[in-house]
Protein backbone atom coordinates (compact mmCIF):
# COMPACT_ATOMS: atom_id res chain seq x y z
CA UNK A 1 0.00 0.00 0.00
CA UNK A 2 2.66 2.61 1.15
CA UNK A 3 4.55 1.54 -2.65
CA UNK A 4 1.59 2.03 -4.26
CA UNK A 5 0.89 5.25 -3.19
CA UNK A 6 4.37 6.78 -3.22
CA UNK A 7 4.58 5.78 -6.80
CA UNK A 8 1.10 7.87 -7.57
CA UNK A 9 3.10 10.64 -6.24
CA UNK A 10 5.40 9.79 -8.61
CA UNK A 11 8.08 9.07 -5.95
CA UNK A 12 11.40 8.25 -8.53
CA UNK A 13 13.90 6.56 -6.36
CA UNK A 14 16.14 3.25 -5.93
CA UNK A 15 14.23 0.50 -5.10
CA UNK A 16 16.45 -0.11 -2.29
CA UNK A 17 16.74 3.41 -1.22
CA UNK A 18 12.82 4.06 -1.48
CA UNK A 19 12.02 0.68 0.46
CA UNK A 20 14.18 2.02 3.35
CA UNK A 21 13.24 5.75 3.10
CA UNK A 22 9.63 4.82 3.58
CA UNK A 23 9.39 2.91 5.96
CA UNK A 24 11.46 5.06 8.20
CA UNK A 25 8.81 8.05 7.69
CA UNK A 26 6.51 5.42 8.39
CA UNK A 27 8.07 4.34 11.58
CA UNK A 28 9.72 7.54 12.89
CA UNK A 29 7.86 10.09 11.12
CA UNK A 30 11.31 11.92 10.36
CA UNK A 31 12.84 11.10 13.86
CA UNK A 32 16.56 11.07 14.23
CA UNK A 33 18.17 8.77 11.26
CA UNK A 34 20.25 6.03 12.27
CA UNK A 35 24.02 5.32 11.53
CA UNK A 36 22.90 3.03 9.44
CA UNK A 37 21.38 5.01 7.06
CA UNK A 38 24.38 5.93 4.34
CA UNK A 39 24.91 9.35 3.54
CA UNK A 40 23.81 8.32 -0.82
CA UNK A 41 20.68 7.83 0.43
CA UNK A 42 19.52 10.69 2.56
CA UNK A 43 21.43 12.86 -0.02
CA UNK A 44 19.31 10.96 -2.84
CA UNK A 45 16.18 11.85 -0.59
CA UNK A 46 17.09 15.22 0.00
CA UNK A 47 17.31 16.09 -3.53
CA UNK A 48 13.70 14.35 -4.27
CA UNK A 49 12.28 16.74 -1.53
CA UNK A 50 14.21 19.65 -3.09
CA UNK A 51 12.74 19.12 -6.56
CA UNK A 52 9.40 18.76 -5.78
CA UNK A 53 9.50 21.81 -3.40
CA UNK A 54 9.01 20.06 0.23
CA UNK A 55 10.97 22.97 1.89
CA UNK A 56 9.59 21.76 5.23
CA UNK A 57 10.43 18.28 5.08
CA UNK A 58 13.35 18.62 3.65
CA UNK A 59 14.58 20.96 6.40
CA UNK A 60 13.54 18.24 9.24
CA UNK A 61 15.27 15.64 7.20
CA UNK A 62 18.20 17.18 7.12
CA UNK A 63 18.95 19.04 10.30
CA UNK A 64 18.91 15.26 11.98
CA UNK A 65 22.33 15.72 10.39
CA UNK A 66 23.62 18.95 11.57
CA UNK A 67 26.42 17.08 13.13
CA UNK A 68 27.74 15.56 9.87
CA UNK A 69 31.35 15.52 8.73
CA UNK A 70 30.02 15.36 5.12
CA UNK A 71 30.07 18.84 3.44
CA UNK A 72 27.58 17.68 0.92
CA UNK A 73 24.97 16.82 3.48
CA UNK A 74 25.57 20.12 5.70
CA UNK A 75 25.28 22.25 2.05
CA UNK A 76 22.38 21.07 1.79
CA UNK A 77 21.08 21.81 4.34
CA UNK A 78 22.24 25.67 4.48
CA UNK A 79 20.32 26.15 1.37
CA UNK A 80 17.12 24.40 3.31
CA UNK A 81 17.77 26.58 6.09
CA UNK A 82 17.92 29.25 3.99
CA UNK A 83 15.06 28.46 1.89
CA UNK A 84 12.89 27.83 4.49
CA UNK A 85 14.04 31.70 6.33
CA UNK A 86 13.08 33.00 2.50
CA UNK A 87 9.35 31.23 2.62
CA UNK A 88 6.28 33.57 3.30
CA UNK A 89 4.80 31.67 5.95
CA UNK A 90 7.93 31.90 7.48
CA UNK A 91 7.51 34.25 11.19
CA UNK A 92 10.11 36.93 11.99
CA UNK A 93 12.00 35.59 14.73
CA UNK A 94 12.45 32.40 13.05
CA UNK A 95 13.15 33.73 10.25
CA UNK A 96 16.38 35.62 11.65
CA UNK A 97 17.00 32.08 13.31
CA UNK A 98 17.26 30.18 10.15
CA UNK A 99 19.55 32.89 8.42
CA UNK A 100 22.13 32.55 11.20
CA UNK A 101 22.03 28.83 10.85
CA UNK A 102 22.40 28.78 7.66
CA UNK A 103 25.63 30.26 7.53
CA UNK A 104 26.72 27.95 10.20
CA UNK A 105 26.11 25.24 8.01
CA UNK A 106 27.49 26.40 5.39
CA UNK A 107 30.44 27.52 7.41
CA UNK A 108 31.19 23.89 8.47
CA UNK A 109 30.32 22.33 4.96
CA UNK A 110 33.08 25.00 3.97
CA UNK A 111 35.49 23.45 7.00
CA UNK A 112 35.06 19.88 6.17
CA UNK A 113 35.63 20.04 2.20
CA UNK A 114 37.31 23.32 0.96
CA UNK A 115 37.20 22.00 -2.57
CA UNK A 116 33.74 21.71 -2.67
CA UNK A 117 32.08 24.87 -5.23
CA UNK A 118 28.22 24.07 -3.11
CA UNK A 119 29.85 24.72 0.17
CA UNK A 120 31.49 28.48 -1.65
CA UNK A 121 28.32 29.11 -2.85
CA UNK A 122 26.14 28.59 -0.19
CA UNK A 123 28.69 30.43 2.16
CA UNK A 124 28.60 33.64 -0.30
CA UNK A 125 24.44 33.45 -0.07
CA UNK A 126 24.08 33.35 3.76
CA UNK A 127 26.82 35.45 4.37
CA UNK A 128 24.59 38.27 2.75
CA UNK A 129 21.65 37.20 3.72
CA UNK A 130 23.01 37.84 7.37
CA UNK A 131 23.94 40.93 6.40
CA UNK A 132 20.71 41.95 5.84
CA UNK A 133 20.14 41.79 9.80
CA UNK A 134 23.10 43.76 11.01
CA UNK A 135 22.70 46.42 8.43
CA UNK A 136 24.76 48.39 6.06
CA UNK A 137 28.09 48.60 6.94
CA UNK A 138 28.20 44.66 7.66
CA UNK A 139 26.74 43.87 4.51
CA UNK A 140 29.22 45.94 2.62
CA UNK A 141 32.06 45.18 4.93
CA UNK A 142 31.27 41.10 3.71
CA UNK A 143 31.25 42.01 0.20
CA UNK A 144 34.89 41.47 -0.86
CA UNK A 145 34.17 37.90 1.17
CA UNK A 146 31.45 36.81 -0.56
CA UNK A 147 32.45 37.57 -4.00
CA UNK A 148 35.71 35.65 -3.23
CA UNK A 149 33.87 32.69 -2.37
CA UNK A 150 31.83 32.91 -5.41
CA UNK A 151 34.64 33.17 -7.79
CA UNK A 152 35.85 30.12 -6.16
CA UNK A 153 33.02 28.11 -6.69
CA UNK A 154 33.32 29.15 -10.39
CA UNK A 155 36.69 28.06 -10.59
CA UNK A 156 35.81 24.84 -9.20
CA UNK A 157 32.81 24.63 -11.25
CA UNK A 158 32.38 26.67 -14.11
CA UNK A 159 29.54 25.59 -15.07
CA UNK A 160 27.23 26.39 -12.67
CA UNK A 161 25.28 28.81 -14.35
CA UNK A 162 23.68 29.96 -10.72
CA UNK A 163 27.07 31.15 -9.22
CA UNK A 164 27.98 32.87 -12.41
CA UNK A 165 24.52 35.05 -12.21
CA UNK A 166 25.58 35.78 -8.52
CA UNK A 167 28.52 37.53 -9.65
CA UNK A 168 26.36 39.34 -12.00
CA UNK A 169 24.03 40.39 -8.99
CA UNK A 170 26.71 41.61 -6.84
CA UNK A 171 28.01 43.90 -9.90
CA UNK A 172 24.54 45.37 -10.60
CA UNK A 173 24.39 46.32 -7.23
CA UNK A 174 28.07 47.96 -6.78
CA UNK A 175 26.67 49.38 -10.16
CA UNK A 176 23.93 51.44 -9.07
CA UNK A 177 24.95 51.60 -5.14
CA UNK A 178 23.38 55.19 -3.93
CA UNK A 179 26.05 57.70 -3.05
CA UNK A 180 25.72 57.23 1.11
CA UNK A 181 26.61 53.56 0.79
CA UNK A 182 29.43 54.70 -1.78
CA UNK A 183 30.44 56.67 1.49
CA UNK A 184 30.51 53.28 3.57
CA UNK A 185 32.39 51.34 1.31
CA UNK A 186 35.42 54.14 1.42
CA UNK A 187 35.09 54.58 4.92
CA UNK A 188 35.78 50.44 4.60
CA UNK A 189 37.88 50.01 2.34
CA UNK A 190 41.08 51.38 1.09
CA UNK A 191 39.88 50.33 -2.38
CA UNK A 192 36.11 49.98 -1.96
CA UNK A 193 34.50 47.98 -4.36
CA UNK A 194 32.73 49.29 -7.71
CA UNK A 195 31.44 47.72 -10.53
CA UNK A 196 29.55 48.77 -13.74
CA UNK A 197 26.36 47.70 -15.55
CA UNK A 198 28.70 46.67 -18.48
CA UNK A 199 30.23 43.90 -16.23
CA UNK A 200 26.96 42.98 -14.48
CA UNK A 201 25.46 42.17 -17.60
CA UNK A 202 28.45 40.34 -19.05
CA UNK A 203 28.17 37.60 -16.36
CA UNK A 204 24.22 37.64 -16.95
CA UNK A 205 24.77 36.73 -20.42
CA UNK A 206 27.86 34.05 -19.31
CA UNK A 207 25.10 32.17 -16.74
CA UNK A 208 22.84 32.24 -19.79
CA UNK A 209 25.42 30.55 -22.12
CA UNK A 210 25.91 27.86 -19.41
CA UNK A 211 22.01 26.62 -18.92
CA UNK A 212 19.94 29.03 -21.16
CA UNK A 213 16.82 29.84 -19.58
CA UNK A 214 17.55 28.51 -16.26
CA UNK A 215 16.71 30.52 -13.81
CA UNK A 216 13.72 33.61 -14.39
CA UNK A 217 16.08 36.57 -12.11
CA UNK A 218 18.62 35.95 -14.62
CA UNK A 219 16.43 37.01 -17.18
CA UNK A 220 14.57 39.63 -15.17
CA UNK A 221 18.32 41.38 -14.48
CA UNK A 222 19.36 40.75 -17.90
CA UNK A 223 16.20 43.20 -18.74
CA UNK A 224 16.91 45.52 -16.05
CA UNK A 225 20.53 45.92 -16.54
CA UNK A 226 19.79 46.68 -20.48
CA UNK A 227 17.31 49.40 -19.07
CA UNK A 228 20.45 50.75 -17.26
CA UNK A 229 22.13 50.87 -20.33
CA UNK A 230 19.28 52.99 -22.10
CA UNK A 231 18.60 50.19 -24.45
CA UNK A 232 15.23 49.38 -24.33
CA UNK A 233 15.29 47.28 -27.42
CA UNK A 234 16.92 44.30 -25.70
CA UNK A 235 15.64 45.07 -22.65
CA UNK A 236 12.21 44.48 -24.09
CA UNK A 237 13.32 40.58 -25.30
CA UNK A 238 14.46 39.71 -21.75
CA UNK A 239 11.94 41.25 -19.70
CA UNK A 240 9.31 39.47 -22.13
CA UNK A 241 11.26 36.44 -21.44
CA UNK A 242 10.91 36.77 -17.94
CA UNK A 243 6.90 37.35 -18.29
CA UNK A 244 6.62 34.16 -20.04
CA UNK A 245 8.92 31.88 -17.58
CA UNK A 246 7.03 29.04 -15.81
CA UNK A 247 6.16 30.09 -12.62
CA UNK A 248 7.40 27.02 -10.56
CA UNK A 249 8.07 29.05 -7.09
CA UNK A 250 7.38 32.01 -5.27
CA UNK A 251 10.64 34.03 -6.10
CA UNK A 252 9.59 33.56 -9.98
CA UNK A 253 5.70 34.64 -9.28
CA UNK A 254 7.35 37.85 -7.49
CA UNK A 255 9.84 38.01 -10.82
Amino acid sequence: QVLRKSLQRGVVLSAGSFLVYEAHKLISGFAEVHASFKVEEVIEQADYLYGSGETEKLYQLLVQHKNSDDAELLWRLARASRDLAQHSSTAAEKKRQLTYESLEYAKKALEKNESNFAAHKWYGICLSDVGDFEGIKTKIGNAIVIKEHFQRAVELNPKDATTIHLIGIWCYSFAEMPWYQRKIAAALFATPPTSTFQEALRYFHMAEEADPNFYSKNLLFLGKTYLKLNNKKMALLWLSKAKEYPAHTEEDKQV
